[in-house]
């Protein structure tokens, strides 16, 4: 039986090409009208926007055997990102096997295999696939926080922003530390008649180009060689001298040190700070009518509040059952493996230090390799006590802020390709759990 794939964006095209080399016969069901997911614009699921562009760099990004013409930018827009991935898709004859237009409505576990509901064009069907891999990303359902008050100014989540002129003339206030709250508030600084951002604590504001290099690039060079809390340490040193501290631009300093968060990368922000044209605040303490009032008692009307707030990881099409507390919760080996269902896997699951075309591809390369019999998993009572280690090491690093899904991303990809190595040895000596066996 074939294997299904949820997803036709970077994580389900990854998987289909490693289920490919390996031989392994897959669909792959997707609901827009090409593939690339969250990178089309105007795509069902997608969060892109007209001014969007990698916030890592080309070659921290680009998949190890798909490398980006070089002659790119060293961070490209959306359109070359999606166009990248249609390349990809064609490239490695993966087009014929995506459904588009295809909605996975739900996923059941029957007997060894799995029942899959695909809603498409021409009606709602049911088949049975041997495994299912969920890689259908986890930035599309949005998260916005309630306050107290009675608003009356219009709401605008990240996820619904896609072109400067929604925000033209406007008062506005955006809402968030995170990538696209940086480009949306330098966006807003530009036409809008008068721009804010709250912030309700610190981030590493991280300029996307140190020493003359992309900054990332520079922090991965010292990923090969030394710990990640002693590149903690040099990274904040680089960044207080060729930055200084956020607070001396008036933005709150953070409280937990680089690397462990998600950076934000904004060359067009601090710059606009200090030309006045973008005021900060403080998190917000109540919400009445278009006035905002801030955790400072500072007032402000607003117009328009764009809420750069996040996502709920949500995975309605799987039984609760199988997501335990939740799915930023799940306990996964390798974040790929379901501890207690054989045949569910996960690509893309998960909250990176840096890129996620590197780590998406090489979670696939573990999927295709144990669904081809080639890499066994290691014992189920060593699976669940390596995520437990796994996960007090993250909470050591990351506070309760979803550490079940939080990966360092140079940390991860040795440990993938060990981990690939290690499995295959189990397999070749008849040690370990083999698909066949689980299944």
């Amino acid at each position: 039986m074939q294997v299904a794939v949820i997803g036709a964006g970077p994580s389900g095209l990854a998987t289909l090409k490693a289920l490919t080399d390996q031989g392994v016969p897959a669909r792959c069901f997707d609901p827009g009208d090409r593939v690339g997911g969250l990178w089309v614009l105007g795509g069902p699921h997608s969060s892109a926007y007209r001014t969007l562009h990698l916030n890592t760099s080309r070659t921290r990004t680009e998949f190890a055997d798909y490398p980006m013409p070089a002659d790119w930018p060293d961070y490209p827009d959306h359109s070359r990102i999606a166009g990248y991935l249609g390349d990809y898709a064609e490239t490695f004859g993966l087009a014929d096997r995506v459904s588009l237009r295809h909605t996975v409505e739900r996923v059941v576990r029957a007997g060894t295999g799995w029942d899959v509901t695909v809603r498409g064009p021409l009606g709602t069907t049911t088949q049975r696939y041997a495994a299912v891999v969920v890689a259908n990303g986890h930035n599309s359902t949005p998260h916005v926080p309630g306050y107290p008050g009675t608003p009356t100014l219009e709401h605008l989540h990240s996820h619904d922003y896609r072109d400067p002129a929604q925000l033209a003339g406007r008062r506005v206030l955006v809402v968030g530390g995170g990538n696209s709250a940086m480009d949306i508030v330098v966006d807003a600084s530009h036409v809008a008649t008068s721009t804010l951002l709250s912030l309700r604590r610190g981030v590493w504001i991280v300029p996307k180009h140190l020493l003359g290099r992309p900054s990332d690039t520079l922090n991965g060079a010292l990923a090969k060689r030394l710990p990640w809390r002693t590149r903690q340490r040099i990274s904040e040193t680089m960044l207080k001298l060729t930055v200084g501290k956020p607070s001396k631009y008036g933005l709150p300093d953070p409280t937990h040190g680089f690397l462990q968060d998600h950076p934000t990368l904004s060359d067009g922000l601090l710059s606009r700070i200090t030309h006045g044209e973008i005021g900060v605040r403080p998190g917000i303490e109540r919400v009445d009518g278009t006035t905002v009032t801030f955790a400072d008692g500072r007032q402000d009307e607003a117009d328009l509040i764009v809420w750069c707030t996040g996502y709920r990881v949500d995975l309605p099409f799987l039984d609760p059952a199988l997501l335990g507390d939740g799915a930023d919760r799940l306990p996964l080996y390798r974040r790929v493996f379901h501890l207690d269902a054989p045949g569910l896997m996960f690509v893309g699951l998960m909250q990176s230090t840096g890129a996620a075309l590197p780590i998406v591809e090489a979670q696939a390369r573990l999927v295709a390799a144990h669904l081809a019999g080639r890499y066994a998993l290691p014992a189920a009572d060593e699976q669940r006590a390596d995520c437990a280690a796994q996960l007090a090491a993250a909470r050591d690093r990351w506070g309760e802020r979803r550490p079940a899904m939080r990966i360092d991303f140079d940390a991860y990809l040795a440990l993938a390709a060990r981990e690939l190595a290690e499995g295959t040895r189990r397999a070749a000596a008849g040690r370990g759990v083999t698909w066949k066996e689980s299944a």
